[in-house]
């Protein structure tokens, strides 16, 4: 006689409520207190601490871990809204430390949406109509303002502000307690209070595994745009007649072009 399946449970604290709309993974816990609305969806093996809220159309992918008392799809702190339906999408292996907020899109049918393998630590906050990328760092209390564009591998530190409708290029760093009112490259490191360019992010591009002739070409890109005293769109120019052509040197030449808050700069440039 063959033994019994067994069916592991669902992990379920009982005092959390779960609207029987919701759909709920397999392995999923979570959390005395939590609160899952109606038109939530959690992936297999995702983790709910305790007391946190999840609302709104809001999916979350498969082996994440909310930590207690974070809030995700809750509405928009926007006087536009007008209580639309708008969505927020999580995806896998991404970590939302305590106290972290998400909040929905504004407009009907738009999203907020965080991506795989990122660390939110706690009180981050994401506000509406943001898209953030892949292994994205958000440390402590840093706060992203809506309509912002995070790309993969974006570290951004504690305490730092960005303005609304900025974008950060991939590989950036920002430095703690900044202040970003402009795109920031992709590849650099920026701090200060306005944020300001001090270098490219060596040991990021490092970490990401691109190589010594990929580096080189991006050293060369930096000095032609920060340091030749050219406007952006000549060092553009330049750029594209001297520079040897790679996926990371196509990047970053896209970036500014499609740059429409202006560029943060030096500190050497911002006193000229």
């Amino acid at each position: 006689m063959k033994p019994e399946k067994v069916i592991p449970l669902r992990k379920i604290n009982e005092t959390a409520v779960i609207h029987p709309g919701a759909r709920i993974g397999k392995d999923v816990e979570i959390g005395p207190y939590a609160v899952i609305g109606e038109n939530v969806l959690i992936g297999d093996g995702t983790k709910i601490g305790a007391h946190v809220v999840i609302d709104g159309w809001t999916s979350i992918g498969k082996n994440c871990v909310i930590y207690p008392s974070a809030s995700i799809g809750g509405e928009p702190q926007d006087l536009k809204f007008a209580g639309e339906k708008s969505y927020v999408f999580i995806g896998d292996n991404t970590k939302i430390r305590e106290f972290a907020t998400v909040n929905r899109a504004t407009g009907e049918g738009e999203e907020t949406r965080i991506g795989s393998n990122c660390l939110l630590m706690a009180y981050t906050h994401v506000a509406h109509n943001c898209i953030v990328g892949n292994n994205v760092v958000m440390s402590n209390a840093a706060t992203l303002a809506g309509h912002i564009v995070v790309e993969d591998r974006v570290v951004i530190g504690g305490l730092s502000g960005i303005h609304q409708f900025v974008k950060i290029g991939r590989n950036a760093m920002i430095g703690g307690a900044s202040k970003v009112v402009q795109d920031v490259p992709p590849y650099v490191i920026v701090d200060g209070h306005p944020a300001r360019v001090s270098g490219l992010n060596n040991v990021g591009m490092s970490r990401a595994g691109i190589g010594p002739e990929a580096r080189r070409n991006l050293k060369k890109a930096y000095k032609i745009l920060y340091r030749s005293g050219l406007s952006l769109t000549q060092a553009i120019a330049v750029m594209e007649q001297e520079l040897d052509s790679c996926p990371e040197i196509e990047h970053f030449l896209g970036f500014l072009r499609n740059a429409e808050r202006g560029i943060c700069r030096t500190r050497r440039e911002a006193a000229e």
